[in-house]
């Protein structure tokens, strides 16, 4: 494989979170019996006209300005014409020639480090209904619900290289769409789907190969598998003599492998013309600015200020990330050009480390409980990361759930780093604390109380304790004498028991040094 080059790029579609449907009034709740959420206008009833939902733009104005992309002050929508028993119409109304939003980037984390991913467009569309097999024998019924109901198809240029690259995009723009709130990205409902077309080159060609679609695809680990075997299916079939067919596959998670499901069309085989039933969609320059008004701060200005440790240092790290001439534009102005800088130089920064903030801002709950850590109880930024992304977080995994539905609170948690902090317990009983206040025993103030948790701090007690190990252990205290390191260490552990883990640790080590003259 050394000696030929992955180009992949992907189509997302993200299911809007709108309430009702695109160009209709019917709901877009998942679950409901099959054919009981499909209006008039859905079902394509002779007579009836789309009318476009207004959420729906907005929430792709949203996803533009947060790519940092185009958008269009003025758009079409088109007719894609196909036929299947799902679609009633026997066509799909689409964006084609003019979309709502053009270009925009995503810049994703890679083993290599951060890497931009460029997009082609995003566009507004309709969902067609679902064919169901499963319940039907020898007959396939159809369910027409998910008809109409809205999404935005993301499309990237081909700058991915592997795999890997192509699901760190894709969780990266998971992320995204729910840190925004426009997507639901709910994937085992289809809410969140991607379509990956892949093709391979001779190593250092900057021709294109001939690409296969691989077809919604929705799990990363799916998408991962997929891209692997198509990747090697094309390499062994050019290796052999054979030739690539530019075709659509579907992948089979039981086999593990790809198969063909039809040839791949292209733009004319849809005969794409503008809808005639829908007028060109106008954007002007101030729904524009009350959308950007109300945008939440996006994920990678909320990383580069948890790694900031100031707000010059915001605005230095901004800099440092910025394709700008920092000769010829002076702080305000700069302030100015970077959307989010100004509110977030408002806003607390922490110094964390590249890898926790990247951590913490891949879900937005998990950045929210963060800082609501943070503010509740003042603790120290780093030991609160620490707890977040390690004790906390595995207990939800263990527990299955969702950290909105964490049973500490960020006050509570606050509270057990509080009492970390001012050395009222020690590391171990910190731990102990956490999984009482997990199973519901109260705040950390309480448990301490009720178990007799506080930290022993008074160095007499501690060396009356240390003395009592030292003359239990003398051929401990022997080797040690003797050079044994690790013999300390023992002798450190033995004094922790005796007080049942409630001495602190550092006066516990510095009392022992001293009576052993070390």
């Amino acid at each position: 494989m050394a000696q030929w080059e992955i180009v992949i790029g992907l189509e997302t579609h993200a299911q809007l979170s709108t309430a009702s449907k695109i160009f209709s009034g019917a709901s877009t709740a998942f679950g409901a019996a099959p054919n009981t959420q499909a209006a008039a206008v859905d079902i394509a009833l002779p007579g009836v006209l789309p009318v476009l939902n207004r959420g729906a733009v907005e929430r792709a104005i949203r996803f533009g300005l947060a790519v940092g992309a185009k958008i269009s002050p003025r758009s079409i929508f088109a007719r894609k014409n196909y036929f299947y028993p799902d679609l009633p119409k026997g066509y799909q109304i689409s964006q084609y020639e003019i979309p709502v939003v053009q270009g925009g980037s995503l810049t994703i984390s890679t083993a290599q480090g951060d890497k931009t991913v460029r997009l082609t467009r995003a566009h507004l569309e309709e969902d067609a209904g679902k064919s169901l097999h499963e319940d039907y024998h020898g007959m396939t019924g159809i369910d027409l619900n998910r008809a109409g109901t809205p999404l935005l198809e993301i499309v990237t240029e081909p700058d991915m290289r592997s795999s890997d690259e192509a699901v760190a995009y894709a969780k990266a723009l998971h992320a995204l769409v729910q840190w925004i709130g426009i997507c639901d990205g709910n994937m085992q409902d289809g809410s969140f789907r991607c379509d990956a077309n892949v093709s391979v080159r001779p190593l250092g060609s900057d021709k294109l190969g001939t690409r296969c679609e691989i077809k919604n695809l929705n799990s990363f680990r799916f998408m991962q598998q997929a891209i692997d075997f198509e990747v090697g299916r094309q390499i062994e079939l050019i290796e052999d003599g054979g030739t690539v067919v530019q075709e659509t596959r579907l992948y089979d998670p039981d086999k593990h492998e790809t198969r063909s499901m039809r040839s791949k069309e292209d733009a004319q085989d849809y005969r794409y013309f503008p809808d005639p039933d829908l007028p060109p969609l106008v954007i002007d320059e101030a729904w524009i600015e009350r959308v950007r008004s109300a945008m939440p701060e996006l994920p990678a200005m909320r990383r580069m200020r948890f790694m900031a440790t100031s707000r010059v240092a915001l605005i230095e790290i901004v800099k440092s990330l910025s394709n700008v001439d920092l000769e010829a534009i002076d702080d305000e102005l700069f302030e100015e050009s970077i959307p989010n800088l100004q509110a977030s130089a408002l806003k607390p920064t922490y110094g964390l480390s590249r890898a926790d903030a990247t951590t913490l801002v891949a879900s937005r709950a998990l950045a929210d409980y963060y800082e609501a850590v943070v503010a509740a109880g003042g603790a120290d930024p780093k030991l609160a990361a620490n707890w977040v992304l390690g004790e906390l977080s595995a207990a939800l995994n263990r527990a299955e759930v969702e950290i909105d539905a964490a049973p500490i609170s960020p006050v509570q948690l606050a509270g057990m780093l509080a009492r970390l902090g001012d050395s009222t317990i020690s590391g171990k009983l910190a731990k102990e604390v956490f999984d009482a206040m997990w199973a519901g025993d109260g705040d950390a103030d309480t448990i301490i109380a009720n178990r007799g948790l506080r930290q022993i701090s008074d160095e007499r007690t501690i060396a009356r304790f240390v003395d009592e190990v030292l003359a239990a252990n003398p051929a401990i205290v022997a080797e040690f004498r003797a050079g044994k390191e690790k013999a300390f260490n023992s002798l450190v552990g033995k004094a922790l028991k005796a007080t049942q883990g409630k001495a602190n640790p550092a006066q516990v080590n510095a009392i022992l040094k001293k009576k052993l003259g070390a």
